[in-house]
């Protein structure tokens, strides 16, 4: 006889189904996992063995296979203990088979027999109740499972013991309840940031429409504290951002006590990263930081320091959303949809262009560092401006800068004009960074003025394509923070302004 338990295994975000066969019968005493079981997987033996042990039940004396199907679907993670304990104790008629046929299996077994959390449990929930099953999850994951559906049957045991009583009918299990995680109250506000107004207006403009952001100036000029009071003007996460967000935490492991959070994410890691730490990658194929800031922001600060090859590995997810692994049995996708805020010195001693700033090494010391930077990265940014050094007069000077919360308003009201719009023309895209071609040239179209404005500016500062069509998208931010309907020739203008050559400048 031959008993089942249903489980996944992750692909990305994508939780795939897993049939956990288990057959006990004559033959030597062994204990067998096949299926393409990665190490934590065939390691799982033990951990069931003792696990067993320790809720009063032995394994037979016969031999016992465990099947993960489909067998060429490569198994990886601790989260197949519990499944396989179950599929076992069904098999030994400890436990009711026909009440584990109504659910998916995940969780990884202690050797005392308690339940320890694993990751990705929101991805398999959600599997789960698709497949119009219930799921049975470690008790720390309960509450993140809790989010696939208000009405779906969950259990979350803490133990083996806790489990097999539930289905006896001697201990029943509740209903573990969706919690959000308690993030602090305040977040750095942009008042705090003193001087600095053009850099404040592209911070604007970057969080209203989703604009990829350069920041070039000199050390401690404030580019880094920009950066860190973005999240405290964008919008809160939508139901829908909220669980692609969820999602990939959950896989990468990082939902604390299995609570969310709705709060953007915000990401910056640093500059000795690796190419798998940024993009994605190992030999799990886990998401980077790229995919983990997700519908969130990416801040790179120093950012010709990163190395060239791992930048250039931005490129592919800045223009398609998402990040594309590839291994030779099997391909993941992770989506990647970020805004991208970068932050750098003009050169390596960092005061190249600064008055009465002369350079041993003159304008090599600005060429050979900006030169780290390909010119299809920068090609992608769709704003770049100089950020000044602050005088002391600056400081000390009275400050009547706007508070996070009044930009904030800006930013939702013209970020609510760019989802109304697009909804209304059936596009998937929900703000302007986001729009394609052709869409962003149908809903940006510049008046007469504006044209020829932009076919003399395309010429002189040499805009590539992509260019052209960010120039588009940041003038039709521009309008939309306006209120105005029509892209016009001040916008074009102020557009243009951002695209400017700033590292020329800073280089010559």
């Amino acid at each position: 006889m031959v008993s089942r338990v249903a489980t996944v295994a992750f692909q990305g975000i994508e939780a795939k189904p897993v049939d956990v066969q288990v057959q006990i019968g004559p033959g030597q005493v062994a204990f067998t996992i096949v299926g393409l079981p990665d190490k934590a997987v065939g390691e799982s033996r033990e951990r069931v063995r003792s696990a067993l042990l320790a809720s009063g039940l032995a394994l037979p004396a016969k031999r016992v296979t465990v099947n993960l199907a489909p067998a060429d679907l490569p198994k990886e993670g601790s989260h197949f203990d519990l499944p396989i304990a179950l599929a076992l104790m069904a098999a030994m008629g400890a436990v009711p088979a026909a009440d584990l046929d109504g659910y998916m299996v995940l969780g990884e077994l202690a050797l005392d027999g308690t339940i320890s959390a694993v990751a990705g449990v929101l991805p398999a929930a959600i599997a789960a109740n698709t497949a119009d099953k219930g799921l049975i999850c470690p008790a720390p994951c309960g509450p993140e499972a809790a989010w696939a559906d208000e009405a779906m049957d969950i259990l979350a045991p803490a133990s083996l013991i806790q489990l097999a009583n539930h289905f006896k009918g001697t201990q029943m299990l509740s209903r573990p309840i969706p919690k959000l995680r308690a993030d602090p109250a305040a977040l750095p506000d942009l008042s705090e940031v003193r001087g600095q107004e053009t850099a404040k207006r592209a911070l604007e403009i970057s969080a209203a429409g989703g604009h990829n952001l350069l920041m070039i100036g000199p050390p401690g000029a404030g580019k880094s504290m920009l950066a860190s009071r973005l999240p405290s003007i964008l919008p809160p996460l939508s139901p829908r951002e909220l669980l692609e967000v969820s999602m990939i935490a959950s896989i990468a492991g990082e939902l604390s006590d299995g609570r969310l959070s709705e709060r953007r994410p915000y990401r910056a890691p640093h500059h000795s990263a690796s190419m798998a730490a940024l993009v994605g990658g190992g030999l799990r194929a886990r998401p980077g930081e790229v995919s983990l800031a997700h519908n969130g922001v990416l801040f790179l600060d120093e950012l010709p320091e990163f190395q060239p090859q791992v930048l250039d590995g931005l490129r592919q997810p800045l223009e398609s959303g998402e990040s594309v692994i590839v291994r030779a049995n099997h391909r993941t996708t992770y989506p990647s949809r970020v805004q991208l805020i970068a932050a750098m010195n003009p050169c390596r001693c960092g005061h190249a262009g600064e008055p009465g700033h002369v350079c041993k090494r003159g304008a090599r010391c600005a060429s050979e560092y900006q030169g780290r930077l390909s010119g299809p990265l920068l090609d992608r940014l769709d704003l770049r401006i100089d950020v000044p050094a602050l005088s002391a007069v600056d400081l000390i000077r009275p400050d009547n800068a706007e508070s996070s919360a009044a930009v904030a308003a800006r930013v939702l009201a013209a970020r609510q004009i760019q989802g109304e719009r697009y909804l209304r023309l059936g596009s998937p895209a929900r703000t302007n960074a986001q729009a394609g071609p052709r869409l962003i040239e149908e809903v940006a179209k510049p008046d007469r003025a504006g044209l020829e404005l932009l076919q003399g500016a395309a010429e002189t500062l040499r805009l590539s394509a992509r260019g052209y069509h960010r120039v588009l998208k940041v003038a039709r931010t521009l309008a939309d923070l306006d209120g105005q309907e029509a892209v016009g020739r001040l916008h074009l203008a102020e557009a243009l302004s951002y695209r400017g050559a700033a590292l020329d400048r800073q280089a010559a």
